[in-house]
């Protein structure tokens, strides 16, 4: 079966179409400018790169322009849209009622509206893209992956924030969880590496890229996630806070002479990398401002790191010592810089990497610790696309 995975943002549409019995990559791309002018980044696996500008007003052209890309007699890879058995979409928030991936119905459809103010960004955006979907491939099984469905196993004393419980049992504020599909898929190739049962292994994973977050697997399943109620929670990312007092929010209201809705646009798009090193979200632009003496960049990069370590550390508890440690997305397979810094962290609970091995180490699946350390340290480049294509065909 042919698998298209679609993963819509706001202004955006990534995809990939995988052939799940090779579970070969046939293309991928990406929509880009949706709802401002448009750009499709087409590439067929065999064959060259298409890059076009095209007019994009919503996501249901974005979806056609895909379609058109997919069978095009020139940089197509399909003769027709019959070769397409199903269509797995990436669903941000499923909060409290979904703990696994479903087929995709209008009462699905419903649960997901119902959810969305949890992840006001993302999964109004994820619906457009399942009913273009629909619109334009009518009659092909469809299902939702969610990136919060991973982390329903967690215990209460995870999930459960300090506020009067009212708040839980009335709007469903506790912590959630994302990058779910990532953390499930990675834990589950450390479990493998280290040669155990999935069911038996205790894996903590590092996703991290302009979004991250770590997450505590044991007995493969998520015990505990540095990410919260929403994405913001957690570490400091590309533009996100992470974690702060609550007091703050109300502090910058009060000194700027701005609204709660300004000050949230500011911790989720101003702060992290960009807002304490002015430079940017990018940790390339990050490292090389750093390295050339940007005292506020270097101080970025040692912020996150030492966040990263210490939800490392707090996750050893959260497993009972892990037989591996994961990095894994762009930051975390690639930047050994970064990576370094977070062990040098580590060291001081017995964590130990061959510092040789990791600097030229990105992107491939590499163990980086020693003989001598505590658990193993491996790179483990996440396939999250591969991942959905997985539940989508178990489930059609």
């Amino acid at each position: 079966m042919k698998v298209l995975v679609i993963n819509c943002g706001s202004s955006s549409l990534k995809y990939q179409l995988i052939d799940s019995q090779t579970e070969q990559v046939l293309a991928k791309g990406l929509c880009e400018r949706i709802g401002i002018d448009g750009r499709l980044t087409h590439k067929p696996t065999g064959k060259d790169k298409v890059e076009k500008d095209l007019a994009m007003p919503d996501h249901t052209a974005a979806v056609g322009f895909v379609l058109d890309a997919l069978t095009d007699p020139v940089c197509g890879v399909v003769a027709s849209l019959k070769e397409i058995g199903a269509v797995g979409h990436r669903i941000v928030h499923g909060g409290e009622k979904f703990n696994k991936s479903v087929v995709i119905t209008e009462d699905v459809i419903k649960d997901i509206e119902s959810v969305s103010g949890l992840a006001p960004l993302h999964n109004p955006a994820n619906l457009i893209g399942i009913r273009s979907c629909q619109k334009l491939m009518p009659g092909v099984p469809m299902v939702a992956v969610f990136d919060t469905a991973f982390h329903q196993t967690m215990p209460k004393q995870a999930y459960l924030y300090g506020i009067p419980h009212e708040f839980y049992e009335k709007y469903g504020i506790r912590r959630y969880g994302f990058h779910g599909t990532s953390h499930s898929y990675v834990s589950q190739v450390g479990a493998q590496l280290v040669g155990k049962p999935y069911n038996e292994a205790k894996i903590i994973v590092a996703h991290l890229g302009n979004g991250s977050s770590i997450c505590a697997v044991k007995n493969g399943k998520s015990v505990d996630t540095s990410m919260g109620l929403t994405p913001l929670d957690g570490l400091p990312m590309g533009t996100r806070s992470g974690s702060l007092d609550p007091t703050i929010i109300s502090y910058i209201a009060e000194k700027e002479h701005v609204s709660l809705e300004e000050v949230m646009t500011i911790l989720n798009k101003k702060s992290g990398m960009a807002g304490m090193s002015g430079v940017g979200s990018d940790f390339r632009d990050l490292d090389a401002a750093a390295s050339a003496g940007n005292t506020l960049a270097d101080e970025a990069l040692e912020v996150f790191s030492y966040n990263v370590a210490k939800f490392i550390g707090a996750y050893q508890v959260a497993v009972g010592g892990a037989d591996a440690i994961c990095f894994t997305a762009g930051v975390g397979e690639n930047d050994v810089k970064v990576r370094a810094r977070i062990c040098k962290y580590l060291e001081g609970i017995g964590v130990k990497i061959d510092y040789d091995v990791n600097a030229v180490t990105r992107g491939t699946q590499t163990k980086i610790s020693t003989d001598d350390s505590i658990c193993a340290v491996w790179v483990v480049p996440t396939n999250e696309e591969l991942a959905i294509a997985r539940e989508t065909v178990a489930l059609v």
